[in-house]
Formats: structure tokens, sequence, C-alpha cells
């Protein structure tokens, strides 16, 4: 049975920085953007250390608009 990684995917003209996501990644891996806005005017997601991710999905399932999508990738 292979390992999986997870891709985190932030749509970053929804996300209102409401910040549970930020608070609810085990592994510490989301922060909210500190010098871009989107659109509406907020700082929105990111993933600050990329493939890191072990495709728990907590940060999915906290947000109250749907802004964020965890695929699970195998490792080669």
């Amino acid at each position: 049975m292979g390992k999986f990684k997870g891709v985190i995917v932030v749509n970053h003209e929804r996300c209102k920085g409401c910040n549970l996501c930020v608070a609810a990644c085990p592994l510490h891996l989301l922060a909210l953007a500190e010098k871009q806005v989107n659109p509406k005017g907020y700082h929105y997601a990111i993933q600050v250390r990329k493939d890191e991710c072990n495709g728990c999905a907590s940060c999915a399932i906290v947000c109250p608009d749907g802004c964020i999508t965890v695929y699970k990738k195998k490792e080669e």
C-alpha cells in the first residue's frame, strides 16, 4: 500500500480570511497572505509549506464558504 500526499487548493477569490483553516491545520501549513488581498479586499489563505500536506482535509472541513479543496495523490 502506497503513501499519499495532500494537495491544497484555495479559491482565493472566494476566501474571506476567517482564519479557521489556519487554526485547524494540524501541520501548520496554512497562513493568511500578509501583503496580497483578493478582489473583495480580504487577506486570503495560502499554503506556506509545500509538499508537507498529509491530506487530512481538516482545513476544507472547517471552511464555512467551501473555498478549500484537498486532493490526495499517491507518492511515487
